[in-house]
């Protein structure tokens, strides 16, 4: 066994909060649910303050849901076919695990945004306020990638490398894979990409109801998440698919290639008096009734 840096951290927990028979509940699972019940709450929260009806955040939260399991497993399938291809009917046991966090937001995405089109709901707005839920989504749902090891990493001497000690953490099997020694301190990738979430999400946090057109504030999140995702994939060793990239790699550059000229060439900054509310149930804005009140005092 490789002698252990002094400062690296130690990861004992079972990935598994219950494992019997052909039913598991992961960690990783359980947090990832959390992290969607969290998301949804918050957007309803924040439609309700801008006089936007909640029962739309619910309606379009089904159809998004749906849509992200879909595309994270497809995802993860793409990025795994060489495993899959001669077990075809492993890609329908989700039960087992194995999704990818970009095929979850795409198509999360992708599917509450055709739903809500079809339903006449405000897309840019409710696109806006998912922003932030997401980043919050994501690192609540990485807390279970902690726990679960689930992500192989570069080894590393720093300090804040870690090993995982529960024998049925995947990343012993990991690090014995690729550098011959279950314990070796790798590079705490997951908590690289939690820290840039937070980041993300102060400037997410800077810019609402700052921006026009409804829907730019989402195009900037999904920017500023490839851009950071992009960075730190190049510390995990996901396979290689060409010119020494990883899926996640060239997903992140897609999107990019998306977000940046929309961004450039759509995105403004609000003029003052532009951010006077959101319609209401009568037409209104929230700032023109209220305009409405301090007359009626006079």
């Amino acid at each position: 066994m490789t002698q252990l840096g002094l400062l690296s951290i130690r990861i004992p927990f079972n990935p598994n909060i219950i494992s019997s028979g052909s039913f598991t509940l992961s960690w990783h699972g359980l947090l990832s649910f959390v992290g969607v019940a969290v998301a949804v709450y918050l957007i309803a929260r924040w439609a309700r303050k801008r006089d936007l009806d909640p029962d739309m955040v619910y309606n379009t939260a089904i159809w998004a849901i749906l849509g992200g399991i879909v595309g994270a497993r497809i995802v993860h399938v793409a990025d795994n076919w060489d495993v899959y291809r001669h077990n075809p009917g492993d890609i329908f046991a989700l039960w087992a695990g194995g999704i990818g966090l970009w095929g979850a937001i795409l198509g999360g995405w992708a599917a509450g945004m055709i739903y809500a089109r079809i339903s006449r709901y405000p897309v840019g707005k409710l696109m806006d306020l998912a922003a932030p839920a997401m980043l919050i989504a994501q690192t609540i749902g990485r807390v279970g990638d902690i726990i679960n090891g689930e992500h192989w990493s570069r080894a590393t001497s720093l300090p804040w490398g870690w090993y995982f000690s529960h024998v049925d953490n995947p990343g012993r099997d990991g690090a014995q894979r690729f550098f011959g020694d279950p314990e070796k301190p790798v590079h705490p990738a997951v908590v690289y990409e939690m820290i840039w979430n937070m980041l993300v999400l102060a400037v997410i946090f800077r810019f609402r109801d700052r921006l026009k057109p409804d829907g730019s504030l989402w195009m900037v999140y999904l920017a500023l998440y490839a851009a950071g995702r992009f960075m730190i994939q190049f510390v995990r060793l996901d396979s290689v698919k060409f010119w020494g990239l990883q899926e996640a790699h060239l997903i992140a550059l897609l999107v990019l290639l998306v977000t940046v000229p929309f961004i450039v060439w759509k995105t403004r900054f609000k003029k003052p008096g532009e951010n006077g509310g959101t319609p209401g149930p009568q037409g209104s804005t929230r700032t023109e009734r209220r305009r409405k009140l301090r007359s009626a005092k006079i």
